[in-house]
């Protein structure tokens, strides 16, 4: 039998910043990849999930212009795949259809189309909603290279990788718009060299990065060889062509070279970057230059600064101190030596005008009933509107500054502190938050110490401290996580050590501020689970979560 010549590639993963709808400008930049990866001399470049559009497209796929740019941007590209061959996804119509596909280019030519089999339904996905699942898995010759293609979920089930290895591939490349989450770096290179071992065959994995509403794409491009060792990994939360040399043996898996493999991140430096992007990508993305935020001397909006700093830049960032009576000093001084240390824009705006204007209005519909939450809520509700006014008048995005925990119990002002058009600290606990602002101060000064040392409070009557109305973060925290990382009851909860009183107590909280939550705005995710796409209850219900059940369990239940 005739021993086919052994040959070597260099492949380009090129991992994108896109925007979602923005096929013209996508197209474009995506060009300017396959020129870098062609004069770098690679015969090779891959792109992401859905690269022509952005990924998740959602409900713009029912738009006929999308369509059209679609056709435009795909010609683009196809004219470009000479001297190098080109893989890109995009969704492909077909039969009045639509397909989240991947495609070969080169020479002018669609070599190969590969339509994507897995379509995931869960957390932040609901592909089936959009599209119809491929049925085929089928390879295509390269310049001497036998290659399968596979798109993102394709490979967390192990029958697409066999199918292609059946058909003799000798590498697989798999586009991805794969989100981050805690933890989801090394998840990903395990489950590749899972599929490594299974196969004998190497995998080049390219992810897009960059923040899309809610979502942020990490990148983190990887080239795994058949034995599931990495041998290229690209820097995580950073845009940017990452190449790799395959030997190519005649007959048998390619070999990749070993080469730039960069670090995984400790945990808050993860989490923290993720802010950082998530922020930056949002306001930019969505055509603001600017952004104002409410500093109230509080561990979250000294964290909600230091980030906004960190993403924008000082010279965009406008901090407002908005003191009212309870307002202590040491909020006072620190608010300002933050704003002054980092550089931002501050101004003081005190709303006691405002807030007696407010309960003077109302004085005789209120004439004989107690004060209660009411009067703290309409200061909460006069910073609300001073910040919105900046917004209208100045053009700049309001940043809310509330964190998970607040959101979950409820503990938070509609239309007060919850006023704003992104909200970075929404997936990150209070405990969390207090970590987060321990590392950025490993970087350089930028929260004082005093504000990460002082007991929480929301200032809104004399002495009052977080703890007067909730558990301790370190409990609430916990329980939270148990109750929507794990999806746990509140016997299970109690199980771990908590008080079965103070897990109903929370649960209920948690179930009573739905309607709080669906009125909050975005934040960044970084968990496994957050509130927004992937958090879905009904605002009213009968289920109380709380409610004693009965000793008999669902089959299945442990």
């Amino acid at each position: 039998m005739e021993r086919r010549h052994q040959h070597t590639m260099k492949i380009a993963l090129a991992q994108l910043n896109l925007l979602v709808g923005d096929v013209p400008g996508n197209a474009a930049r995506i060009l300017d990849a396959i020129d870098e990866a062609r004069s770098a001399g690679a015969g090779l470049v891959a792109f992401s999930e859905l690269a022509l559009c952005g990924y998740p497209p959602e409900d713009l796929l029912f738009h006929a212009g999308l369509r059209e740019d679609l056709a435009a941007g795909i010609r683009q590209v196809r004219d470009a795949s000479r001297g190098i061959a080109v893989v890109i996804g995009y969704p492909h119509r077909e039969d009045g259809r639509w397909f989240n596909a991947a495609a070969l280019f080169a020479e002018g030519r669609r070599l190969h189309l590969h339509r994507k089999n897995v379509l995931p339904n869960y957390r932040v996905f609901d592909e089936r909603r959009y599209f119809a699942p491929g049925t085929d898995a089928d390879c295509v010759d390269l310049d001497g290279l036998r290659l399968g293609l596979a798109v993102c979920e394709d490979v967390w089930e192990p029958e697409v990788p066999r199918r292609l290895a059946d058909g003799g591939a000798q590498l697989i490349v798999v586009t991805n718009g794969s989100p981050y989450e805690l933890g989801k770096q090394p998840e990903r290179e395990k489950l590749l060299a899972r599929r490594a071992s299974e196969t004998g065959l190497p995998f080049a994995y390219v992810n897009q990065v960059g923040g899309q509403d809610e979502l942020v794409f990490d990148g983190a491009s990887c080239v795994i060889d058949g034995s599931g060792r990495t041998c290229v990994r690209a820097e995580a939360f950073a845009e940017g062509l990452w190449y790799c040399r395959l030997d190519v043996p005649g007959g048998e898996p390619a070999r990749p070279r070993r080469g730039d493999l960069a670090a995984f991140m400790p945990e808050d430096e993860e989490v923290y970057r993720a802010l950082v992007a998530g922020i930056r990508d949002y306001v930019r993305k969505s055509g603001f230059e600017n952004v104002v935020l409410g500093l109230s001397g509080g561990i979250d909006s000294a964290l909600t600064l230091a980030l906004a700093v960190d993403a924008l830049g000082a010279d965009r960032v406008l901090a407002v101190m908005m003191p009212y009576r309870y307002t202590q000093p040491l909020s006072l001084e620190e608010a300002e030596s933050q704003a002054r240390g980092l550089g931002a824009q501050y101004e003081v705006l005190p709303i006691s005008g405002m807030v007696e204007a407010m309960r003077g209005t109302l004085a005789d519909l209120f004439a004989g009933l107690p004060q209660d939450v009411t009067e703290e809520n309409i200061q909460s509700r006069c910073r609300g509107m001073l910040l919105m006014a900046i917004s209208n008048k100045q053009g700049h995005l309001v940043l809310a500054t509330g964190n998970k925990s607040e959101y979950a119990v409820g503990y938070a002002t509609l239309y007060g502190d919850m006023a704003g058009g992104f909200a970075p600290l929404k997936d990150c606990t209070k405990t969390r938050v207090y970590r987060l602002a321990r590392y950025r101060n490993t970087l350089s000064p930028a929260i004082p110490q005093r504000v990460i040392d002082r007991p929480p409070t929301a200032e809104l009557r004399p002495g009052q401290l977080d703890s007067d109305s909730l558990p301790p973060y370190e409990v609430l925290d916990e329980v939270l996580d148990a109750l929507m990382l794990e999806d746990l009851s509140v016997k299970h909860i109690a199980e771990r050590g908590f008080e079965p009183g103070v897990v109903r107590q929370v649960l209920d909280r948690v179930r009573r501020s739905e309607y709080k939550r669906r009125q909050a705005p975005p934040g960044v995710r970084v968990t496994q689970r957050a509130f927004g796409r992937d958090w879905r209850y009904p605002i009213v219900s009968g289920y109380r979560p709380s409610r004693p059940q009965p000793h008999s369990s669902l089959p299945g239940d442990a």
